[in-house]
């Protein structure tokens, strides 16, 4: 069973950073596609960004391309987030998620395995 838990999340000043991070237990994350959505009280959740098994394709939600940049290594069982200058409308609890077999896809209902979040706060 895979087991996947976020890091990396806290309070940040507009246009600070942070690099979330999605570590996974149980299972090689070698054989997932890995994406990262986000929820913010009241509103659905989004898809951010999904990476391929190899990071040799990568997608980005209009929202965040060009801010936002998915990553993964494979040794370390971990994929990350890097999020640069962030806006106070990123504000939100963030979550990676692994789908299997391995492609990226829009749909959250087809992603089979979920971390719990960690949440990012943009705020002055």
């Amino acid at each position: 069973q895979l087991q996947l838990v976020e890091s990396g999340g806290g309070l940040v000043q507009p246009g600070g950073s942070l690099r979330l991070s999605c570590t996974a237990s149980g299972v090689s994350l070698d054989y997932f596609a890995v994406g990262w959505f986000r929820q913010a009280p009241g509103k659905e959740r989004e898809g951010l960004s999904c990476i391929t098994i190899n990071g040799g394709s990568t997608n980005y939600a209009d929202s965040v391309k060009g801010r936002f940049t998915i990553s993964r290594d494979n040794a370390k069982n971990t994929a990350y987030l890097q999020m640069n200058s962030l806006k106070p409308e990123d504000t939100a609890e963030y979550h990676c998620a692994a789908i299997y077999p391995p492609r990226c896809v829009r749909s959250e209902y087809e992603y089979d395995y979920w971390g719990r979040g960690t949440q990012v706060t943009v705020s002055s």
